[in-house]
């Protein structure tokens, strides 16, 4: 069975957020509704939104490496639909193997709405509010899930400034079950950055924590993570990158992505923002 650190881990960030070219522009709503707007590969999420009526995929895969040398993968997809000026649904689900081979199939799904509330404010630019919630679909057995049902919300402040775009999020979880399996509670920070390096090229990097809370809460973590992205076009943006502990049983890990704007799956009258 995945250890209770590890389940945290892997399941955290759906719970708390539904896991940058490209990052630079996705702080305000894009002149073209196709031009995609990646919440990967950071922890933290960005409080633009998807266009009304069009839909953008995000993929990936991260392989970890723990400090028993036991190795895992992950593979969350993240589907984003615009459903009003603001207001995006998220559904995210995962594909995870285990460390140690302890058990492999699918994670648990999440279930969220982003909605920005406000535009280009003094003190937080950008503001967002992210609840969801998660569901047991994964297996605590097989190491695939935490075998709870999870209420979240996220707080997101975005913001740009000389190209650097700056997403701050700060969430909090409240987890059923007794706190064997995970912490019945749960909260994360993100400081992220990224911006233009060169043509299509951009970068990106944050520093990122789960906190211990809570009598029942796991180690505290905190963890740096960066690499380089890619635009292929307009609405196709690749990623990779590492992820590397600071503190905490955060395992090292690399990771790559995409993130895809699908088009156009109905036709809305057009509003600004």
């Amino acid at each position: 069975m995945m250890r209770p650190a590890q389940v945290r881990i892997r399941c955290g960030a759906a719970a708390l957020m539904l896991c940058c070219a490209v990052r630079a522009e996705a702080q305000e709503p894009p002149s073209d509704p196709h031009a995609a707007q990646p919440e990967r590969p950071t922890v933290a999420t960005h409080a633009g939104t998807v266009a009304p009526g069009w839909a953008e995929l995000e993929t990936g895969g991260e392989w970890d490496r723990y400090a028993d040398s036991t190795h895992g993968v992950s593979a969350p997809v993240l589907l984003k639909i615009g459903l009003a000026p603001r207001v995006q649904l998220s559904l995210q689900g995962f594909g995870i193997w285990a460390p140690g081979g302890t058990g492999r199939g699918p994670g648990d799904f999440s279930a969220g709405i982003k909605w920005r509330l406000v535009e280009d404010a003094l003190m937080v630019g950008d503001l967002a509010i992210l609840p969801s919630i998660k569901f047991a679909t994964g297996s605590a057995v097989r190491g695939t899930g935490t075998g709870t049902t999870d209420v979240s919300l996220l707080v997101i402040s975005s913001r740009t400034v000389r190209q650097i775009a700056i997403d701050l999020n700060a969430g909090y979880t409240r987890r059923s079950g007794d706190g064997s399996g995970a912490s019945r509670q749960a909260a994360v920070w993100t400081a992220s950055f990224g911006g233009p390096a060169a043509g299509r090229l951009g970068w990106c990097a944050e520093i990122y924590g789960y906190p211990s809370i809570g009598i029942d809460g796991s180690d505290s973590i905190v963890a740096l993570l960066a690499g380089p992205t890619f635009g292929l076009k307009p609405s196709i943006v690749v990623d990779a990158g590492f992820i590397a502990p600071f503190a905490g049983p955060q395992p090292r890990a690399l990771y790559a992505g995409v993130t895809w704007n699908v088009g156009r799956l109905w036709s809305v009258p057009r509003h600004g923002g």
